[in-house]
């Protein structure tokens, strides 16, 4: 990729739901490691497994040296699970969170999906997810057990198929893709994803604007949209040098 340049932004805001924050963020260009977690509830077991298992995978990546492949990004999953199962048997309640990250690697990117956090590519103004949910909603609208916007699909949103944390220590999806110039990319939490419709998205990440630009746009329309959770995004963009 070294005839490409590569932009990227992050964001994160409360919203009006709750009053801390659990969605956990980092990003780092130079190489680039954009990781995303998300807690599942308000509690302490929320706030410390999203913060263990960016921490965690970021550590482990940082050990590949800028040689991360698909075996290095289930390993920071797997440790990641462990270090988050030690506090869900230390605290009160659940522990548990989501993850979704984008690696570099030496010829494009490498993404590692657990839970319903989601990782979207625009290329060529069409708007793909590039990640599954793992829910049972996600399942229930591929084989049409339920109408998208029923009652049982919003129920089973909640209802987490793989997550880290979860006491069988379930592997991530894991899938590397090649970047193309004027791609942009986008990691972002259910804050943003089912508050802000497709088109939303689309029309913001088709603009072209600087990543920076495009994270405030999103998180405003999350909160424009009700701000019922925490909302975070990284966009990326690719160039030419």
């Amino acid at each position: 990729m070294t005839d490409l340049t590569i932009s990227a932004a992050a964001g994160s805001e409360v919203g009006n739901r709750y009053q801390a924050n659990f969605d956990v963020v980092h990003l780092s260009v130079e190489p680039l490691l954009a990781v995303i977690a998300d807690g599942m509830g308000d509690g302490l077991g929320s706030a410390l497994a999203g913060r263990t298992a960016v921490d965690t995978f970021v550590e482990r990546i940082a050990d590949a040296e800028g040689a991360a492949d698909a075996g290095a990004l289930r390993d920071a999953v797997a440790v990641a699970q462990q270090r988050v199962g030690d506090i869900g048997r230390q605290v009160e309640g659940l522990a548990g969170c989501t993850l979704t990250a984008l690696v570099a690697s030496g010829d494009g990117f490498w993404i590692a999906q657990i839970g319903d956090s989601r990782l979207y590519r625009l290329r060529d103004g069409l708007l793909e997810l590039l990640t599954v949910d793992h829910t049972m909603a996600w399942l229930g609208a591929v084989h049409g057990w339920y109408p998208f916007d029923s009652a049982q699909a919003a129920s089973a949103r909640y209802h987490l198929t793989r997550y880290v944390g979860h006491a069988a220590q379930p592997e991530p999806d894991v899938m590397s893709v090649v970047p193309s110039p004027a791609d942009v990319f986008l990691l972002c939490s259910d804050g943003v994803a089912e508050q802000v419709p497709y088109d939303r998205i689309r029309d913001i990440l088709g603009q072209r604007s600087s990543p920076q630009v495009m994270v405030q746009q999103l998180l405003a329309a999350a909160e424009a949209a009700g701000g019922r959770d925490n909302a975070t995004a990284i966009v990326v963009t690719i160039a030419t040098r």
